[in-house]
C-alpha cells in the first residue's frame, strides 16, 4: 500500500491540528493537509480488502461514513508513544470496516435463498497488489496488514479459542488460559513500540502482564502461532484471508 498520499507533511499537520484550539485553523489545516489523506487511506483500504458488503451504492458514501469517524478519534493520536498516524488511522479504518462488513454479511445470510450463500465466497478478506495499479503492496506491508486482521480475529473470537475452564473446588470459571492469549496478543497489537524481539525479553513482558508459568504461555503461543501459521499459508496459497 503506497503511503505516497499520507506523507511526512500529513503526520505534522495532524499534529498541528489537535494543538490548535482555533476552529478556523482547525478547518484549514484538515481541508488542505489531511482530508484527502484520509480519503485515499480508506479507499485503498476498501479496495484491498474488498470490503464490498456495504449499504451504500457509493462507495465514496462508505468512505465519508468512515472519514467522520476518523474525525472523531483525531484528538486521541499520540505521536509521543512512538505511533506513526499513518499505522494508527490506518489500524482504525480496518477495524471499523471489519465490524461493518461482517454485520452486513450476516444480514445478506439471514435474508438471502440458501443457493445463493452456496455461491457466494467473498466473506475473505483480500490481500492482492494487483486489485489498485496505484496502491501497490509491499512485503512488509502485507504482513503488517495481515496480522492486524489476525489479532482483530483472535482478540473477537478469544473466549472460543480458549474457553475458560469449569473449577469444581470454587465453582467458578478460570479464564487464565484467555488472559495469557491476550497478553501475547498485546506484545503483537504494540509490535512497532517494541525494541527487542529475543525469546527471554518477551517472555517477561508477557509475565509483566500476567503471572503465568513459562510452559503455559509456550502452549497458549504454540496454539496462536498454529492459527497464525494456518491462515497465512492460505493467503499465500490463495491471496486472501478467511478466518
Amino acid at each position: 500500500m503506497s503511503k505516497n498520499y499520507f506523507t511526512q507533511d500529513t503526520e505534522d499537520a495532524i499534529i498541528a491540528y489537535n494543538l490548535s484550539n482555533n476552529p478556523a485553523e482547525k478547518s484549514r489545516i484538515y481541508d488542505e493537509k489531511i482530508h484527502y489523506a484520509f480519503f485515499k487511506l480508506t479507499q485503498t483500504i476498501i479496495h484491498t480488502f474488498k470490503f464490498y458488503h456495504t449499504e451504500v451504492e457509493n462507495i465514496e458514501d462508505l468512505q465519508h461514513e468512515i472519514i467522520i469517524f476518523l474525525l472523531s478519534k483525531i484528538h486521541k493520536f499520540d505521536p509521543s508513544n512512538g505511533a506513526k498516524a499513518y499505522s494508527y488511522f490506518g489500524t482504525i479504518v480496518k477495524r471499523w470496516l471489519i465490524l461493518y462488513n461482517d454485520k452486513n454479511y450476516k444480514k445478506k445470510i439471514n435474508s438471502s435463498p440458501i443457493e445463493i450463500l452456496e455461491e457466494d465466497n467473498s466473506h475473505t478478506y483480500t490481500i492482492d497488489e494487483n486489485n489498485s495499479p496505484s496502491d501497490k503492496l509491499s512485503h512488509n506491508d502485507k504482513i503488517a496488514l495481515f496480522t492486524d486482521l489476525y489479532i482483530e480475529y483472535c482478540t473477537n473470537n478469544i473466549y472460543i479459542l480458549f474457553p475458560p475452564k469449569y473449577d469444581k473446588i470454587t465453582n467458578e470459571y478460570n479464564y487464565e488460559n484467555a488472559k495469557i492469549a491476550d497478553a501475547i496478543l498485546e506484545l503483537f497489537r504494540k509490535r512497532e513500540h517494541i525494541p527487542i524481539f529475543n525469546k527471554k525479553a518477551l517472555y517477561i513482558y508477557i509475565k509483566e502482564i500476567i503471572d503465568a508459568k513459562t510452559p503455559k504461555i509456550t502452549k497458549i503461543a504454540d496454539k496462536l502461532y498454529e492459527i497464525f501459521k494456518k491462515n497465512y499459508i492460505l493467503y499465500l496459497e490463495n491471496g486472501y484471508i478467511k478466518f
